[in-house]
């Protein structure tokens, strides 16, 4: 089995790993030599300092050499910019191979989740599409440390063939049908998790924190039954698993981001501190238009994407929670 990693940050790393600890032969394609030199000495310095990287593994900053013959390429790109990569990769994706999304966000502009970006710009049928998601935070599983993960397409042999090239005695691969909650899911988890730093920032307890999870869990949920999700998804590893990681870890760097605009930082503030934008930064926005154009109430995610806009500040966006109307809980 061959894969292509598509990105060298610190996730598509981890899960290059991961593949290669497999026995799968992968090659990494990155846009900077630096990062392609470091690679192939053995390790990532700049996304994950102190890691080891295994035998089989090598980089390329050739992205038709690295697809080349792949059985499986690995999509491991920020989710803006997957659109424009995908223009510049033109006819080079291989005919067959399954094509693996590990980005977690929905397109600004569009609303269309990664793997419709990929349907549309890449040219590849909805049947080879797959979508790695859960709690899933890369510098643990570069670490080796257990883990497992949702390995979701629409057809069941497609994933089951993903997740037995990436199965490993420390992360563990569950299959399932249901691309759209799984994709969902790892977007709307981000935004969830700057509120729940935005509340850390602020010195707010346990009991604010996860009446946020709680309630992020079922916007998250509302969101994704209107578009034809599995609610029984949002209940597994790509859902609530993957929710309470990004929420409550410190190597979260949505949680991170919200934190420091918790403690009075403005965005650029925190961008400039940590010189990497969290990626529900951007998605909230398009997660955001998404349930506006589906009539969905998302009241956590319209009040980040206020403060995220400059438009609110932490405190208001508390305030503006806690006096919503009484409502039932499923509602």
């Amino acid at each position: 089995m061959r894969a292509a990693v598509m990105g060298t940050g610190s996730w598509g790393t981890a899960y290059a790993a991961t593949l290669a600890d497999a026995g799968t032969e992968v090659v990494m394609w990155g846009r900077r030599s630096e990062s392609v030199d470091q690679i192939n000495a053995g390790c990532n310095a700049d996304y994950l300092p102190g890691i080891t990287l295994p035998a089989g593994i090598r980089a390329t900053v050739d992205p038709r050499e690295a697809m080349g013959e792949a059985d499986i390429v690995v999509l491991a790109v920020p989710s803006q910019t997957l659109r424009a990569n995908l223009d510049a990769w033109s006819g080079a994706l291989p005919a067959d191979a399954a094509i693996v999304s590990l980005m977690k966000g929905v397109e600004l502009g569009t609303t269309k989740r990664m793997s419709e970006v990929v349907a549309e710009v890449g040219h590849v049928e909805p049947q080879r599409i797959v979508v790695v998601s859960g709690p899933n935070l890369a510098r643990e599983i570069a670490n080796k440390q257990p883990a497992a993960s949702v390995v979701a397409c629409r057809d069941h042999d497609v994933a089951d063939r993903v997740a037995e090239a990436c199965v490993t005695s420390y992360f563990r691969p569950y299959t399932n049908t249901d691309v759209v909650g799984t994709e969902l899911g790892g977007a709307v988890k981000n935004v969830v998790a700057l509120a729940v730093g935005m509340a850390e920032g602020m010195g707010m307890g346990d009991n604010t924190k996860a009446s946020i999870i709680t309630r992020g869990l079922a916007e998250m949920a509302r969101l994704g039954v209107r578009l034809g999700a599995d609610p029984q998804t949002f209940l597994g590893l790509a859902g609530v698993g993957d929710l309470i990681a990004t929420c409550m870890s410190p190597l979260s760097r949505n949680r991170t981001f919200g934190e420091n605009l918790g403690k009075g930082l403005t965005v650029d503030e925190v961008v400039a501190l940590t010189r990497q934008t969290a990626e529900g930064v951007k998605s909230c926005h398009s997660v955001l238009a998404l349930a506006t154009a589906n009539d969905v109430d998302m009241p956590i995610a319209a009040a980040v994407t206020s403060v995220i806009d400059g438009h609110r500040t932490p405190a208001e966006l508390v305030d503006l929670l806690m006096s919503r109307s009484r409502k039932h809980e499923r509602s």
